[in-house]
């Protein structure tokens, strides 16, 4: 069942409609739907699992894990709960009085000896039979959880208990806080452990807190955003950027002025160019790891509010939130059994992770902390405003690029697009599950990324084919180059392996630049060896009664002196997603490829059961040979069945090469478009600053 909120105000929420009351009831209906499996007031929480393959618990004998899940579901729900306690405290549903529940619940999590009780990092280190000294539990992650909604539901819970049971609770916040944990957002779990603790009188040690905080800090890589691991993703969104914000509020302003100060500058880094992640319709893309928290996303907005200086517009956060909200919460496949599913939209198992349970996806209840802001608030106050979006013109793309974490986001006001764009990507290449998260060369809020149709193709990313082997390989490796002249420079390398000196590793040079309804390619192989064939696909396209249209030009392409007419083909879909919006893909090949079809594909696409990948195809059979280096290709959308014009499908008057041969090889290229623009590509020198 869509969630269709109640209240609606379309005059200070022109955008959404949504209000703080409108919030406010969709954290009871997610609840509704939580609490509709809760039985008995002394059950945990734990909902339905639909899969049991990959999530945990992955035995009945792994109790520690058994316990892991019962404080995820406790603590994640939490930050839907919380807020609502201190709005709504005698809220009950399905006859459960829900302040009483997770006050009752949170205690016994806590106390050893209850049913419930999730165990101490001691006990947890006996239970995995682990000889791991420096081993890290799922429950850390949870004790942050636990005090961020103690906090917001002071009042209610925290200031109801007696000294002897808060006691029981910080002395087991207080074991985990100090135990071993995972060097990266983790280090932000402990640190708010201790500050909680530390602002309810109990006493911490500074130099543990300290030493997280400094690390934490050093992970900073500019424009808001931190490494976590080998990557960048939304980890530095719902984590970095919610939780030290918090950290400065509970301990940081007071104790540790210029760590403090140095969050609170990069939270409002992050906010010079965070709202344009978003498209127009505050969308969300798909990409990086734990897709199934969503609009968590949004929660950097919330953190940038609880700092002294923030400098977020309050307006467009909330209608970016909003945005997002009804992302997830206005379709039909968001809710399995009332709680949101394992997956982006619906139920996907080629993005779920083995840290997850069924509880994990109550994660996205970061966004809910918004509710924590009171009613005169101005992110409830603040009129909808929708910023880039309202000043864009027809066709203009703004284009965004921060080299520190590898990021390029294009907003393009012709369909209401983001497009994504990463580097700095490092995954094993057996790591299917992480190139599918970060090796895309292309993540599009509207078009949420697709696992492999067949092991010869995949969406957004190029496989190659060795021949000689037999063997298949995807990019598991992208190096970053940056922004010259409008046109954005990468390195993908095949099968990258850190055995190999780079020179033996099939790779390609990327080069790409926004077109105004998606983006132009003019790549370069760099193979050592032949023979080999290669594909790349468009976007995964929901199948619903998809229509398929293909249609041919010609164009020029030769060199400054003598040019050839060629022709360029185009395959078009016509159909609609999931919910019913009419949508339009089509690709286009130029230069260095042979072939264009599609593929159909049935359960490897998260907006539809059937799917459609429009790629194409090409071979270089002549080993140490000067063949075709140069692959050009473009993709574009939109959100209408508009048909797309011929200057949009076939934007290309001329591609001018350096080279007699007119292949690529070497030098620069011209592409000449018919609105009198032109792009020069050049690869020169990008072996001098490659990142990583």
């Amino acid at each position: 069942m869509i969630f269709q909120p109640k209240t609606l105000d379309y005059t200070i929420s022109p955008y959404t409609g949504l209000t703080r009351e409108s919030w406010i009831e969709a954290a009871e209906y997610l609840l509704e739907g939580v609490f509709q499996h809760i039985k008995n007031f002394e059950d945990p929480v734990v909902v339905p699992r639909k899969e049991t393959e990959v999530t945990y618990p992955h035995s009945a004998d792994a109790i520690w894990e058994i316990k892991a899940e019962y404080f995820e579901g406790l603590a994640r729900s939490l930050f839907i709960a919380a807020p609502l306690i201190h709005i709504k405290p005698d809220l009950v549903l399905h006859n459960i009085p829900i302040k009483e529940y997770y006050k009752r619940q949170i205690l016994r999590t806590c106390t050893p000896g209850d049913r419930v009780y999730v165990g101490s990092y001691m006990d947890c280190m006996k239970l995995s039979k682990s000889s791991n000294p420096f081993k890290s539990f799922q429950q850390t992650v949870e004790t942050c959880a636990l005090v961020i909604c103690l906090w917001m539901s002071h009042e209610e819970i925290w200031d109801t208990y007696t000294k002897d049971e808060k006691d029981t609770i910080a002395h087991f916040l207080l074991d985990y806080a100090y135990g071993n944990t995972v060097p990266q957002n983790w280090r932000l779990f402990n640190m708010l452990d201790m500050a909680f603790l530390h602002m309810e009188g109990y006493t911490i040690e500074a130099d543990i807190m300290r030493e997280h905080a400094q690390a934490v800090l050093a992970y900073y890589t500019g424009d808001g955003w931190y490494r976590d691991g080998h990557s960048f993703d939304y980890y530095s969104c719902w984590a970095f950027n919610m939780y030290a914000p918090l950290w400065n509020q509970w301990y940081g302003y007071e104790n540790e002025p210029y760590l403090a100060a140095k969050f609170e500058e990069n939270s409002n880094e992050l906010m010079k160019t965070y709202a344009d992640f978003f498209d127009a319709d505050g969308f969300t893309n798909m990409w990086g790891r734990s897709n199934i928290y969503r609009n968590a996303a949004t929660s950097a907005f919330d953190g940038n509010l609880m700092l002294r200086q923030s400098t977020i517009d309050p307006g467009l956060a909330r209608r970016i939130s909003s945005g997002s909200l009804m992302q997830f919460m206005g379709r039909e496949d968001f809710l399995y059994q009332g709680v949101p599913t394992l997956g982006f939209y619906g139920q996907f198992m080629p993005l779920v992770q083995s840290y997850s349970c069924a509880e994990s996806p109550f994660w996205l209840g970061k966004a809910f902390l918004c509710l924590h802001l009171p009613a005169d608030h101005p992110f409830w106050t603040a009129k909808e405003n929708n910023g880039t979006w309202e000043k864009l013109g027809e066709n203009e793309v703004k284009t965004t690029v921060l080299n520190g974490p590898a990021l390029c986001f294009s907003n393009h006001k012709a369909n209401g697009e983001t497009i994504l764009r990463t580097g700095k990507v490092v995954k094993h290449k057996d790591d299917e599950h992480g190139m599918w998260n970060y090796s895309k060369i292309c993540f599009n809020t509207k078009y949420p990324w697709e696992a492999a149709p067949a092991k010869h193709v995949e969406a957004q990313q190029y496989v190659l084919h060795d021949v000689t082997t037999d063997t298949y390989s995807k990019a598991n490796v992208t190096f970053w180059y940056g922004q010259k002249d409008d046109v954005l420079y990468r390195r993908q390398f095949f099968a990258y392996d850190l055995d190999t000196e780079c020179h033996w590793m099939q790779a390609i040079n990327l080069a790409d630049y926004t077109v105004p309804y998606g983006i132009m390619r003019a790549d370069r192989l760099r193979l050592f060896k032949k023979p080999i064939t290669l594909t790349l696909g468009a976007y995964g396209f929901a199948d619903h009664d998809t229509e398929i249209f293909t249609k041919e030009l010609s164009y020029e392409r030769g060199t400054a002196q003598t040019t050839e007419s060629v022709t360029a083909q185009a395959i078009i879909l016509k159909g609609q997603d999931f919910t019913g919006k009419h949508k339009q893909l089509a690709m286009t090949i130029y230069d260095g490829w042979d072939k264009l079809t599609s593929i159909n594909s049935t359960g490897t696409n998260p907006d539809s059961q059937n799917s459609i990948v429009v790629y194409a195809s090409t071979a270089r059979d002549k080993h140490n040979h000067y063949e075709q280096a140069l692959l050009v290709s473009q993709v574009i959308t939109k959100e209408d069945w508009i048909d797309f014009t011929q200057e949009e499908l076939f934007p290309i008057k001329r591609i001018i090469y350096t080279d007699p041969q007119a292949k690529g090889g070497y030098g620069s290229v011209v592409i000449e478009h018919k609105d009198q623009t032109s792009k020069t590509i050049d690869f020169d020198k990008m072996e001098g600053q490659m990142m990583l």
